[in-house]
Parts: C-alpha cells; structure tokens; sequence
C-alpha cells in the first residue's frame, strides 16, 4: 500500500470515529465512564474533517507520514480509551490511569491543530475556485438583468392593459353617470302619470255628474216641490241652476285641466328619460369635437325646452334651436382656419 493510500486510511479512520463511542456509560458506570471527553473528541474530530480526502494527492511524501502519525496517535488515544478496562489495573486505583486518559484526549486537540493548520489552510484555498465564483457572479448578475429586462417588459405590458383598463371603466363610468340621471326623469314621469289617471278619473265623474244634471234640470219646473209660484221663484230657479251648472262646469274645466297638465308632464319626463339614456350613443358618434358640441347643444335643447304633446300646446323653440347652431359655427370656423 502506498503512502497516500495509507494517509487517506488513517485520516478517513478519524473522520468517521463516533465520538458518542467513548463514553461507556453502560460498561463502566458513573464513576468510571468517559463521558467528560465526548465534546473535547468531537472538537478533534472536526479538526480533522476539514481536511479533504482529495487535498493529499498534491502533498509530498513527508507531509503525508506527519499527517498519518498524527492521525494514528490520536485514534491511539480513542482506542486506549475503548480498551480500558478497570478490573486490569494492578497495585494502584483505577481512577488515575482513566484520568490520565481523559487529560490526554482533552489536550490533543492543540498540537493537532498546530500540525494540520497548514494543510486544512492549503485544502480551503484550492476548494475555492476563484474564477468560478467570479464566471458564477457574472451569470447571476446576469440573469438578474435578463430577469428585470423582462419584468419591465411585463410591467409595461400590464401599464398598458391598465390605462385601457382604466379608460373603459371612465368611459362606462360616464354612462352609468348619464343613464343614472334619467332615473329622475323616470321617477316624475311615473308621478305625473298616475296623478293624470286620478285626474282623468275625477274628469270622467264630473262629466258625467254635469250631462245627468243638465238632463234632470230640464224636468226642474215640473216638479211640485220646485215649482215657481210667481216671477221671482221663476227667477231663483233659474239662477241656482246657472250658478250649480257653472260650478260643476268649473270644476270638470279644472279637473280636465290638471289631467292634461299631468299627462303632458308625464310625457315631457319620459321623453326625457329616453333622451337621456341614448346620449352617450349619440356623442360617440361625433368625429370632432365641434360636432360633440353641436350634438350637446341640439340635445340639451331637445331635453330641456318646452315640447308640444298634443296636451298642452306649447310654442315652437325652432328658432332659439337654429340659433344656437349659428353660433357654434364661427368657433368651428375659426378652428378650421387655424389649421
């Protein structure tokens, strides 16, 4: 066997000592056990795994033999310490002789460390491959930069999902804001309509209440108990009559006039409600912005100006239209001159 192969032998034997082993507790007892060198073994022990089994192929032959008999006294010193046996000792106390093993294993740790310092020193530099480390830096540094390269191309990417996003959820935004506002006009319109229906209702009864007066006041003269007796009875009759089928009249012109008033509002407020809801749509298919003016100016008019339906006639608001068109054309020409 050569003298490598005898190193590696030796200092694999220590490496792979357990040194839980040493204690005996179980063999010896209490009082004569080795418990007390379990942690300084370890120590040792340790020492020697950090030098590699590889690192001595590049030592010479003289550095392997004090390596090798530096490993082999300290193994020596575990196996005196298996090998004790307190029932052998002759003519003295067993207590001294462990002792002495105890001490031994307890101070080997410093010249162990003095003999393989330099080659544990030797075995760490060559472990370290400097230029790999630096090849493995550069890689990562890299793939960091590969890694933000792609990241910023994912942000831009997700920036420009959310800006369209963002301007849908405006553009919806703004037509839930113009379409809520028709609630108003839905709410009047169903307000006025059924005030309409009780008016129309009452117009109806009062109609009906003045044709069957009209018809029984005809009789009036007959009757025994109305009959006049002289010019002023005659009179009176027919005053209280007037005044009755005035009054009732009077009140079927009221009653016809609130239900008109009411469907005609009712019908105001819808249409209202309509024009509000298919604003948006009407905007949208502006090209400019002078046309969005244009279409603004001619549906407010149409939302906001009295309308005529049939109900209660109102004046025609054409001319006030056709004039608010006239004034938004010298803004619209000067744009285009600027141009």
């Amino acid at each position: 066997m050569s003298q490598l192969e005898e190193t590696q032998e030796s200092l694999s034997r220590m490496q792979a000592f357990d040194p839980k082993s040493l204690a005996r507790e179980e063999d010896l007892g209490r009082n004569f056990d080795f418990s007390a060198i379990v942690a300084p073994a370890s120590k040792l022990i340790r020492l020697y795994n950090q030098l590699g089994l590889t690192t001595l192929d590049d030592f010479p032959g003289p550095i392997l033999t004090q390596i090798k008999q530096q490993a082999d006294a300290d193994f020596n010193r575990f196996q005196q310490v298996l090998d004790f046996d307190p029932t052998t000792v002759q003519n003295q106390n067993p207590t001294q002789p462990r002792d002495q093993l105890i001490q031994q294993v307890t101070n080997a740790y410093d010249p162990a460390f003095q003999k393989l310092f330099p080659f544990i020193s030797y075995g760490t530099s060559k472990s370290v491959d400097f230029q790999r480390m630096e090849n493995e830096a550069r890689a990562m540094l890299q793939n960091v930069k590969d890694e933000a390269s792609e990241i910023t191309e994912q942000l831009s990417e997700h920036q420009e999902q959310a800006q369209g996003v963002l301007a849908d959820v405006r553009r919806v935004a703004a037509e839930q804001g113009v379409s809520q506002q028709a609630i108003y006009f839905k709410d009047e319109a169903e307000a006025h309509e059924e005030l309409a229906e009780t008016w129309r209702s009452r117009t109806t009864k009062l109609a009906w209440g003045l044709g069957g007066y009209a018809f029984l006041s005809i009789f009036f003269h007959k009757w025994s108990w109305l009959q006049p007796e002289d010019t002023i009875q005659s009179i009176q009759l027919v005053t209280s009559k007037i005044l009755i089928f005035g009054v009732i009249s009077y009140m079927l012109f009221l009653s016809a006039k609130n239900f008109l008033s009411h469907k005609h509002s009712a019908i105001i407020n819808k249409h209202r409600q309509n024009a509000l809801m298919t604003y948006t749509a009407i905007t949208d298919s502006a090209a400019t912005e002078e046309s969005k003016d244009v279409v603004l100016n001619h549906a407010s008019a149409c939302i906001f100006s009295p309308q005529d339906t049939g109900f209660i006639k109102s004046q025609s608001q054409q001319s006030s239209t056709t004039r608010s068109v006239v004034e938004l054309l010298p803004k619209t020409t000067m744009k285009l001159d600027a141009q």
